[in-house]
């Protein structure tokens, strides 16, 4: 509003100028509109290059994890739980004496079921999921419990799967043994390594083959592949004498997309 008053001034000034006959009429003259500015220039979108680089690392496991149980069926959940709980206990003494520290002994499952079996004469037995049927001849009661065990000298896996195969007797289960790393981060740190440097190396290769120059890195994405998987080792891999073990080795992998620009 105060630009348009003072153009409304000069202007009136002018003409009182004019009807006056007085000199410097034509000297006030309204301001002039300021000068439109240029548009500034738009430089162009850099040329780039997408590439997606795969990267891997191994070593060798430095523990192991056993799953082992109890499994008991009797007439009565009352002497299935007792038993039950005397293989247990007997379970859990011998992986303490073959090394297993405490903080790596951890119940996984616990469970007292009715069992049945076919009046037909099957032999299988299952464990009720429903109502009894008229045609189902009740055998008794399962208990189970399953345990994890860590074992953080590999060369002792086989020392701890043959103490707690034995000490329960019959009521025993070995289930699985699967090795893996204590340090699953230092795996994935050169996995990832080796994925940012085969990426790199194939955005030069393009920037060569296209007659230009490798620019700075304008983006990196990772693709989550999760962490390193443990090697499962079959239970039918054990010997009933020594149980041998083969860890093996843990693999780790990494998959990378980067886009680079190219000079």
């Amino acid at each position: 509003m105060r630009s348009v008053r003072s153009v409304r001034s000069v202007s009136a000034l002018a003409l009182a100028l004019a009807a006056l006959g007085l000199p410097g009429a034509s000297a006030v003259a309204a301001p002039t509109a300021p000068a439109a500015r240029p548009a500034a220039a738009v430089a162009p979108a850099p040329a780039t290059v997408s590439v997606t680089g795969a990267g891997s690392a191994s070593a060798a496991p430095d523990m192991a994890v056993l799953t082992a149980g109890i499994e008991v069926t009797r007439p009565t959940a009352h002497k299935a739980l007792t038993e039950q709980s005397a293989a247990a206990e007997a379970l859990l003494a011998a992986a303490r004496a073959a090394g297993v520290d405490e903080r790596d002994i951890r119940t996984e499952n616990l469970s007292l079921s009715a069992v049945y079996r076919n009046r037909d004469g099957d032999p299988d037995q299952y464990e009720a999921t429903g109502p009894r049927g008229e045609g189902e001849l009740f055998i008794g009661h399962r208990a189970t419990q399953m345990f994890s065990l860590v074992i953080r000298d590999v060369e002792k896996t086989g020392a701890v799967v043959r103490a707690v195969a034995d000490a329960p007797g019959d009521a025993s289960r070995i289930h699985s043994v699967a090795f893996d790393v204590q340090h699953p981060e230092e795996l994935r740190a050169r996995a990832r390594s080796s994925a940012y440097e085969d990426a790199r190396s194939k955005a030069a290769q393009y920037a060569r083959l296209s007659g230009r120059g490798l620019g700075r890195l304008l983006s990196l994405e990772e693709s989550d592949g999760g962490r390193p998987r443990p090697v499962p080792v079959p239970v039918s891999s054990f010997s009933k004498e020594s149980v041998p073990v083969a860890p093996g080795r843990i693999r780790d992998e990494v998959s990378v997309t980067a886009v680079y620009e190219l000079r």
